[in-house]
């Protein structure tokens, strides 16, 4: 079963890398460019058949290693 877990700054939190890709979109000239916000994707092959099981694990994996829960959120998809 393949997955994929997406990671994201909460809204709020300062993103500067995100600002420095805007900057260099804008610097490129690639037009209308309003905000970046920059993140981490996973893809992740698991040995499960379950998907019920599939998602726990991994959520229980954002939780513990793949997301800072302070700063970050994450969103789980079974593609």
């Amino acid at each position: 079963m393949k997955a994929r877990v997406t990671v994201t700054l909460k809204t709020g939190i300062l993103d500067p890398q995100g600002k420095a890709i805007e900057g260099a979109l804008k610097s490129l000239g690639v037009e209308g460019v309003a905000s970046v916000r920059q993140g981490k994707v996973f893809d992740i092959e698991l040995a499960v058949a379950d998907k019920a099981k599939a998602e726990a694990a991994l959520k229980d994996a954002a939780d513990k290693l793949l997301a800072n829960t302070v700063i970050e959120n994450y969103r789980v998809e079974i593609v």
